[in-house]
């Protein structure tokens, strides 16, 4: 009997070996295979890109896209016509209402101190208001954060506010250090307008030190409209020259006139194309950037990177003959810069016709070398997508860790989807974000191509292994 036993658990044994040991070559096979593809997909864009010219066209033929603009409704225009000659099975406008500021002339400055008088790289942010026609002349007030315009409270009356925090050179990663004094932009105005001042200037969100003033959306949140001050932003060599002169002389006089205004809500669309899934059409993979971008260059870096990568890689799946089982949908989101409501409208409508989204990745970090992926998934999800790591380390993708997706797809939370961030390089972003440099030429083609070969290599992994 303990010989039949015996016999039955070696019997046992060996039908288990049997069964893990093909489960261990297949997946080899399919690991062996991703790679395969993963290497033709670079293979393509570096080699077969369409991606670079593109963005030649977007940037140097419409321009800065600010949402309400004309050169907005031709971007939108020329998206439509780009997905549709490049025959995806669907391509649709979504409307959307939209913010319309307009910044008008030119903006001046300068301040004088001890009978000398120095000029100042200034530009109006988004959504501000305009000085008073012959401009704002006024003693300044320096501050280094939004607590401490708070605590001057009524000593800020009659003062043109100063907030000068400068990015922490420390951190590694840019956008933390943008995250760190972005604040003072944003919220300068809603903070000190309550207290009578004459106006808003704010140092410039990067850590070069130049005279290229950066803009941004700015909110006055409750404000009335007599609280409402006009809010700029001046060049980082402008503000360290003023913070230096204010020591010399507190009662130095600044001066700056701006004719921006706000126009009532215009429409506009979000652009979508998509490939129809074979085995899922139902459940959806979205992959976008914004069209829209700050009306000072050529939003090349922000974001038409983004939008040109997000294009190109549903063209990289259908020149590899990859045939995804989800639909691939590619959004061009119109009003990320000054309000999200193309991200929002995507978002309410997905929910409104019961859409199942299952991924979403957003280009929104300029089209600089590759370095990674961050994420906001499930704990199951986490260990999956973590498993990718060596099949992506060879192109350079290295940073792939839990972090936020992106603007645009946010609205898209819940509890099943998961959201990517594409994360390129972010040490020369900030050179270029919201100025009139963000230019054709700052963009590097190799770069831009890698980024569209990347994102295509995420999706195909998705698409291949999400349910």
């Amino acid at each position: 009997m303990k010989n039949i036993f015996i016999a039955i658990s070696i019997f046992i044994a060996l039908i288990s070996c049997s069964k893990t040991k093909p489960n261990k070559q297949t997946q080899q096979t399919v690991n062996k295979q991703d790679s395969t593809i993963i290497k033709q997909l670079f293979n393509t864009s570096l080699t077969n890109g369409k991606s670079y010219e593109w963005l030649r066209d977007l940037t140097s033929n419409i321009g800065g896209r600010l949402s309400g603009s004309p050169e907005a409704q031709q971007a939108v225009e020329w998206g439509e016509k780009l997905m549709k000659n490049l025959n995806f099975d669907n391509v649709w406008l979504q409307p959307v209402m939209v913010p319309h500021w307009v910044r008008g002339k030119k903006e001046e400055a300068y301040f004088t101190s001890n009978n000398n008088k120095f000029n100042v790289p200034i530009c109006a942010l988004g959504g501000s208001v305009a000085t008073p026609k012959n401009g704002i002349l006024g003693e300044v007030i320096e501050v280094k954060s939004l607590e401490e315009a708070e605590k001057l409270g009524e000593k800020l009356k009659g003062k043109i506010v100063f907030f000068n925090r400068p990015f922490d050179a420390t951190l590694i990663e840019t956008f933390r250090a943008y995250g760190g004094c972005v604040d003072q932009r944003v919220n300068g105005a809603k903070v000190s307008g309550k207290y009578g001042v004459l106006g808003v200037i704010v140092r410039s969100m990067t850590s070069s030190i130049d005279d290229i003033p950066h803009t941004g959306t700015m909110r006055y949140g409750d404000l009335t409209d007599t609280e409402k001050v006009p809010a700029a932003a001046i060049s980082t060599k402008a503000a360290n020259l003023l913070s230096e002169k204010l020591k010399e002389n507190p009662t130095l006089k600044f001066f700056f006139k701006q004719h921006c205004k706000t126009l009532p809500d215009a429409p506009s669309y979000n652009v979508i194309g998509e490939i129809v899934g074979s085995d899922y059409p139902d459940k959806f993979i979205t992959i976008g950037g914004h069209l829209d971008s700050w009306d000072l260059g050529e939003g090349a870096h922000d974001d038409g990177a983004g939008i040109v990568q997000s294009i190109e890689v549903a063209r990289l799946l259908k020149l590899n003959n990859i045939q995804p089982k989800h639909t691939i949908r590619v959004v061009l989101f119109m009003n990320e810069e000054n309000g999200l409501r193309g991200g929002k409208k995507y978002a309410e409508e997905a929910k409104k016709n019961n859409e199942n989204h299952i991924a979403a990745l957003e280009s929104d970090s300029g089209g600089f070398t590759p370095r990674g992926f961050s994420f906001d998934t499930s704990e199951k999800n986490y260990n999956l997508f973590m498993s990718w790591k060596s099949l992506l380390a060879p192109y350079g993708l290295r940073d792939i860790k839990k972090g936020h997706g992106g603007a645009d797809i946010g609205p898209l939370k819940s509890e099943t989807i998961s959201l990517f961030g594409y994360k390129p390089d972010s040490q020369r972003y900030f050179d270029y974000h919201h100025t009139a440099i963000d230019t054709f030429d700052k963009v590097n083609k190799r770069e831009l191509e890698l980024g569209a070969a990347s994102m295509a290599s995420l999706i195909y992994l998705l698409d291949t292994y999400l349910k």
